[in-house]
């Protein structure tokens, strides 16, 4: 979805495959490290299996190098060491005085154990692949849910970052959309209750119950309400199927010709105005429960307005950016750093926040990152940006927590 940046510097991997799958079964030990590890230690047991001699061989502590491999190392680096191994065993008992069937069953064990080590370390990979496959195919599907960025319509231009987690148990549900309808222009931006494909199957049937109503109804108080119906709906079969049920906090917004904001906020974290140099949070006096819940109130959703001063943006964004954590365990400082970048045009500003999220939290996230920065479009008659021109998304690390 629009500009990527990538690492200088890639393993090679057949062609086809997917960073997640190369990076399973990519050795976490260089050849050379391994090779000198490999040759101290059988150094060391060697010397000492030679001071204790028979009375306490220390020959077959070696079977445990090929299991140490397997965990560390590809297929073909974990052969050779186990061929080490047996090089190394044998050699040590060509001018053994053991007892003959002593010498068979410590040659048998020795192979037994490394063919195990090779055998493992080939399962390894083979699985550690196919979770990397099915984490790659989840982060596809959403973004085949969400739609390229930036949109432009008649009333707004919205720039954006979607920065997904491509690990299955954090996989999350964040959702954004940007529709043009006859009642002027709708957004909505939410963050599924939840991890995994659960979540993208709630936040999937959420955006689609959007998409239909914003175009069909005229008040943005029944768009939020038909989302809340589609979300109850997802949820009843959710519990026939025996899954968890879950809702989705959400802002909802809806922009006319003028320079009025409509904003139906259902549980959601409250927007950012950019304008003048400073960035403000939106005071949100009508906070609704998330939809999915709206039968445990019994108020009726509000619909609030609020001014969009020419040359203003409004920033909006998933807790994935509020959440984010440093090392030390302390949240991103949000409203500090987000004024610093206020005077930016809207593409700088989401490019300095995802570099500095990525800065402050070393690499490592736990939830998804999604943000719109809405603004109006330059009064003149130049085409608009085709979709996925000026979207950002994080850049592709192997790590703990990336593909």
């Amino acid at each position: 979805m629009g500009l990527r940046r990538r690492s200088a510097a890639r393993s090679a991997s057949p062609p086809g495959a997917a960073p997640g799958e190369a990076s399973a079964g990519a050795s976490r030990i260089g050849n050379w490290a391994l090779a000198l590890w490999l040759l101290l230690l059988t150094v060391v047991v060697v010397l000492l299996d030679s001071l204790t001699g028979n009375d306490l061989p220390l020959i077959p502590l070696l079977v445990v190098l090929p299991a140490l491999a397997s965990v560390f190392c590809t297929v073909r680096q974990t052969t050779a060491v186990a061929v080490w191994v047996m090089l190394i065993v044998v050699g040590s008992r060509i001018a053994s005085t053991e007892a003959f069937w002593d010498v068979v069953f410590l040659l048998g064990f020795t192979a037994l154990a490394s063919a195990l080590g090779v055998v493992a370390c080939a399962a390894r990979i083979r699985h550690a692949t196919e979770v990397a496959r099915l984490r790659t195919a989840a982060v596809a599907l959403q973004r085949q849910i969400l739609r390229p960025l930036p949109i432009v319509t008649r009333q707004i231009c919205a720039h954006g970052l979607y920065a997904p987690i491509e690990e299955d148990r954090f996989v999350g549900g964040d959702i954004y959309e940007v529709v043009q309808s006859p009642h002027g222009t709708r957004v909505i931006i939410g963050d599924v209750q939840g991890k995994g494909l659960q979540a993208i199957g709630a936040g999937f049937a959420a955006l689609g119950a959007f998409r239909e109503a914003a175009v069909r109804e005229h008040e943005l108080t029944a768009v939020a309400d038909a989302v809340e119906d589609a979300v109850v709906r997802h949820n009843a079969f959710s519990a026939e199927t025996g899954e968890t049920e879950r809702f989705v906090t959400a802002l909802v917004l809806g922009f006319d010709d003028g320079d009025r904001v409509q904003v139906v906020n259902c549980g959601h974290l409250p927007p950012r105005m950019l304008h003048d140099g400073r960035a403000t949070p939106v005071t949100l006096h009508e906070t609704s429960v998330p939809l999915g819940l709206g039968g445990l109130s019994g108020e009726a959703r509000v619909a609030e307005t609020f001014a969009l001063p020419d040359g203003a943006a409004l920033m909006v964004y998933t807790d994935g950016v509020t959440e984010a954590r440093d090392a030390n365990g302390a949240f991103y400082p949000f409203d500090e750093r987000l004024g610093t970048w206020s005077a930016c045009e809207p593409p700088q500003v989401l490019e300095a926040l995802l570099a500095d999220l990525e800065e402050f939290s070393g690499g490592v996230r736990r939830d998804d990152v999604a943000v719109l920065v809405l603004s109006r479009p330059p009064k003149d008659d130049s085409p608009a940006p085709p979709p996925g021109a000026g979207a950002m998304e994080s850049p592709t690390r192997p790590g703990p927590h990336r593909s």
